[in-house]
């Protein structure tokens, strides 16, 4: 028998009542724009969508709203650091890891199976149950590299 997921709604609406904070219709408008977005998003970019959709959401709020949705386990934090952090919605979505560009910020996705089962190991090894994780590798991309090659010529 197949579960079916809770709807992300359903599933903030949940984790709200149990911090017994209220679905308000500010963090309703920033949980329906952060899952309109399939991609990786800054705060500042949520918060211009939300503006250009005649949304009047402080900047504390949209922050407020996106620390909650990472602590219900429908966002992840990507980056942080001294770049700003950036998120993306991982609720329903197949686990996975990041490459991030040091120098131009691209995030490239990748899943490596092997890399799976050596965390699973050594979990395993340890005793230990594994909740979540988080595995980002910082360096240069193609293009980046690329340039940086050609300007030392």
């Amino acid at each position: 028998m197949v579960s079916e997921m809770v709807s992300e709604t359903e599933k903030f609406k949940e984790y709200l009542v149990s911090r017994k904070l209220k679905f308000t219709p500010e963090r309703q408008a920033i949980l329906y724009q952060v899952f309109a977005t399939h991609k990786h998003f800054e705060a500042d970019e949520l918060l211009v969508d939300l503006r250009n959709n005649d949304m009047k959401i402080s900047k504390a709020t949209i922050y407020r709203t996106l620390a909650l949705l990472v602590e219900s386990g429908l966002l992840r934090e990507v980056i942080s650091g001294e770049r700003h952090a950036h998120y993306e919605h991982v609720y329903g979505h197949e686990h996975h890891d990041h490459l991030v560009c040091n120098k131009c910020g691209k995030i490239i996705e990748f899943v490596e199976q092997r890399i799976e089962k050596l965390q699973d190991e050594v979990c395993r090894v340890n005793k230990f149950k594994p909740e979540s994780h988080r595995l980002q590798i910082q360096g240069l991309c193609e293009d980046c590299i690329e340039t940086e090659w050609v300007g030392q010529k």
